[in-house]
This record gives structure tokens, sequence and C-alpha cells, in this order.
């Protein structure tokens, strides 16, 4: 029980909920901004954007419809011919950032789609560009309907991100393993880590939930 105290041990934990946070924070703020790209280019209507509107369709049906694991594995492969000196941690944040981006995108099209569309008519009839439209009825009003899934979505993944020992990194769930290895109880090997979890997911979800009381308000 008095190893898992110990400061190598301890510092050992420390390093891995680090890359645990940093995969999950890194991706899913990438994958969100993305996601934002991918959710305006389908909702636009200009002819020449089709294709693209094509592709970002293929983009957001096809991520959210492979699992994480074969993510990764594609992500590894394809990156290792192309920058082989990239981090094992880099490769993995990649991938939750593309499979993160295809589910932003749908929630904040959802979020887009709830302003009411009498709307967006009126400003089109006073002439406002599609930018302004976007900036100043759309986004304000959508970030309400946005935040709560988006913030669940986020702590969700933060143990998705376990898939990620089957490329090699060393997070949270990896570390707990090779304690266990090492000759560590598995009852405080993985309990540690299991703790380490909700200490890791429990504020996240704290800070959305103002986040979305905030945002009620205004």
């Amino acid at each position: 029980m008095t190893e898992i105290f110990a400061p190598a041990t301890l510092a050992f934990l420390g390093e891995a909920l680090l890359r645990t946070l940093g995969m999950t924070l890194i991706g899913c703020s990438a994958g969100f901004a993305i996601g934002l790209a991918l959710a305006l280019l389908r909702r636009s209507r200009a002819g020449w954007l089709a294709p693209a509107r094509w592709l970002a369709m293929l983009w957001v049906e096809g991520f959210r419809r492979i699992p994480f694991l074969v993510i990764l594995m594609l992500v590894l492969f394809g990156v290792q011919g192309l920058a082989p000196g990239l981090p094992l941690i880099g490769i993995a944040t990649l991938a939750v950032t593309l499979a993160a981006s295809a589910y932003m995108a749908e929630i904040i099209r959802g979020g887009l789609e709830s302003v009411p569309a009498a709307q967006v008519e009126g400003a089109e009839a006073l002439g406002l560009s599609a930018g302004t439209i976007t900036r100043t009825i759309l986004l304000p009003q959508a970030w309400r309907v946005i935040v709560p899934p988006a913030a669940a979505f986020m702590v969700m993944f933060v143990k998705d991100t376990a898939l990620a020992s089957h490329l090699g990194v060393v997070e949270l769930a990896f570390a707990g393993k090779i304690m266990v290895n090492r000759g560590m109880s598995p009852v405080v090997g993985f309990g540690a880590v299991m703790l380490l979890y909700f200490a890791l997911s429990w504020p996240l979800g704290r800070a959305a939930r103002a986040l979305e009381v905030r945002l009620a308000r205004t």
C-alpha cells in the first residue's frame, strides 16, 4: 500500500496524468476549432462550395462511425510514412483531434440550427453578410446549446484516451498496468488510477456546468 506514495511512483503517475490531460485538452480544443469550420461550411449555401460541403459531410460522417482505436491505428501508420519522427503522444493527440472534430461539428451544427430561421432570414433581408450573421446572430445564441454537449464530450473523452496505450503512450491506464506488472497490488494500482481519472474529469465537469449557467444568464 505504501509503495503508491513513493516519490518515484507519484512522479510517474503525475507524468501519466499530464499526458492524459494534454491529449484531451489539446485534441478536443483543436477538434472544436475544426468542427466549427466544418459546421459553418456545411451550412453555407454558396454554389462554388458544394464540393467542399460534400467533403465536410464525408469527414463528419466517416470519423463518427469509425471506432477511436481504428482511428489511432490509421493515424499511426499514416503519419509514420509522412513524419516518422513525430512522437507517439503527438500521433495520439492528432487522432483525438480527428475524432473530436467530427463529433464537435455535429454538436455545433445542432446549436446553429437551434437559432430560429426567421432571425437569419430577417438579417439576410437587411443585407447583412453571411459572416456578420454568423458572428452577431447565430453564434451568440447557439453557444447555450453547444456548450453542454461539447463539455460532456470532452469529459467522456478523458476516459477514451486510455486507448492510446495501444500505441505505447504511457497515459493513466497504461501507467496502472505498468505499476501492477512491477509487483504492485492491482487494487492499489488501478484504484489510484481510478481516483486520478475522477480527479481529472470532475473539475472539468464542474467548470463546464459553471460556464453553462453563466451562458444561460446572458
